[in-house]
């Protein structure tokens, strides 16, 4: 069963994460996010009860 052989597989994978790791990863943490955050405080609103039409 080919599957189980890990010769070819394993070079590949730990060739695609360091590339992940060492060129990737930095220039998507670069980024700088446009909308930030702000903090403000949580707001609850009081809900209105629902009248209905035949009581």
């Amino acid at each position: 069963m080919p599957q189980l052989n890990p010769n070819p597989w394993f070079l590949i994978m730990l060739t695609s994460w360091s590339i992940y790791s060492l060129i990737i990863q930095p220039k998507l943490l670069s980024l700088t996010h446009i909308n930030h955050p702000l903090n403000k405080p949580y707001m609850t609103s009081k809900p209105t009860p629902w009248t209905w039409p035949w009581t």
